[in-house]
């Protein structure tokens, strides 16, 4: 085995993001250690995703050659986890602040809407692969209509954005006259996650409207379901204001991946066979509509769309993943929505068309072979009509 290279006593176990930039190239190996999923929704140019990098330094799977610059979303992982592996006799050190200091390094206030506009106009980069889905699922499910007002919530993710760019290009078309309000309801962000909300805002050319509540904290002490808790408090606090400003429907960034997993979510862990619709009326707001126009987009076409425009967003601003699963000092799991997402992505390593066909199998139901079933919350038995 190669001998590998000592560390200084000197070191202090942390380079800044500034240290990093002056490396040379090559030098060094620059490993995202948090979770597959948190990677995939963004990380540093050039880094390497590395959620179990103890187990490969113990197997011999890492550079000896190079410096191993470890970082996670704030740091508070990547530093213990760098001494590990000098003890281990790498030369490895933590990038202090983690990928959320090294986001707020990056921030540039400039608008390049008009460039972020072009992408999606381009049938060479994205007209077909985002607006052409999302104009047809406005018009197969009948989303919009003339004299609309629709509060487009913003959340501050990828998904969110880009479906704010994807209203004003609508708009750009005027096929028929409708209102856009781009609400952004702030639940209690951390300063980095309100701050880049706020700068890919004025990035992308879209005018956010944003009101505060204080939803964390009313959730934060809650220990059984706390996300179905602040989901549901989150879409009332939406609807209350959006109805406010005259709005009569708001609308969702839940794209296909979120319909398949929600889908297959509720088989496994819910042990109920229920999908995500494409538009919904409220139940305490009446008058008022929910609309999902992402339904047909692909989250692989979004994140493309998100890279190639060098763009960056916040995953999940709540008090309990605001850092990463790898960033839990309490060892809790990854949520099911997570583990999920990866079974689907195994699932596809040997049927290329899992997606598709979870999908299809909302609209290709067979009431004839099922034991019951609910309508307008009333359950029917097969028994009722066997004879």
């Amino acid at each position: 085995m190669t001998e590998m290279k000592k560390t200084s006593p000197a070191e202090t176990g942390e380079i800044t993001v500034e240290e990093l930039a002056d490396l040379p190239a090559g030098s060094y190996l620059l490993c995202d250690i948090r979770d597959d999923i948190s990677f995939t929704y963004g990380t540093i140019p050039g880094a390497v995703s590395h959620p179990g990098i103890l187990r490969e330094g113990a197997e011999g799977r890492l550079p000896a050659d190079k410096k191993l610059v470890l970082f996670c979303m704030h740091g508070t992982q990547s530093l213990p986890l760098a001494e590990n592996l000098r003890d281990m006799g790498f030369d490895a050190c933590s990038l202090t602040g983690g990928y959320g200091l090294w986001l707020k390094k990056q921030l540039v206030h400039e608008d390049r809407s008009a460039e972020i506009e072009e992408s999606l106009r381009s049938k060479r980069k994205f007209k077909q692969r985002l607006f052409t889905p999302f104009v047809r699922a406005i018009q197969q499910y009948e989303l919009l209509k003339p004299g609309d007002k629709v509060a487009v919530c913003i959340s501050g993710g990828k998904d969110s954005m880009l479906m704010a760019k994807l209203f004003q290009e609508l708009k750009r078309h005027r096929k028929f006259e409708f209102e856009l309000v781009f609400l952004v309801m702030d639940p209690g962000y951390n300063e980095l996650n309100r701050t880049l909300i706020e700068n890919n805002a004025e990035t992308l050319g879209v005018p956010i409207e944003i009101f505060e509540t204080r939803i964390f904290d009313a959730v934060d002490q809650i220990e059984k379901s706390p996300c179905y808790l602040c989901a549901r408090m989150r879409r009332g606090y939406l609807y209350n204001k959006a109805k406010s400003m005259g709005c009569n429907k708001i609308a969702l960034g839940h794209h296909f991946d979120d319909v398949i997993e929600t889908t297959l979510m509720g088989m496994l862990w819910g042990g109920q066979m229920q999908g995500m619709m494409p538009k919904l009326h409220s139940q305490n707001f009446p008058g008022m509509e929910l609309i999902r126009p992402m339904y047909l987009i692909r989250e692989d076409d979004i994140k493309a769309w998100r890279d190639a425009n060098h763009l960056h967003f916040i995953q999940c601003a709540c008090h309990f993943t605001d850092t990463c699963s790898s960033c839990r000092d309490d060892g809790s799991p990854i949520s099911k929505r997570m583990e999920t997402k990866m079974l689907i992505r195994k699932l596809k390593q040997t049927n290329p068309y899992v997606e598709a066909n979870i999908f299809n199998s909302l609209s290709n139901v067979s009431v004839d072979t099922l034991i019951a079933y609910k309508q307008n919350g009333k359950v029917h038995h097969f028994l009722e009509t066997y004879e």
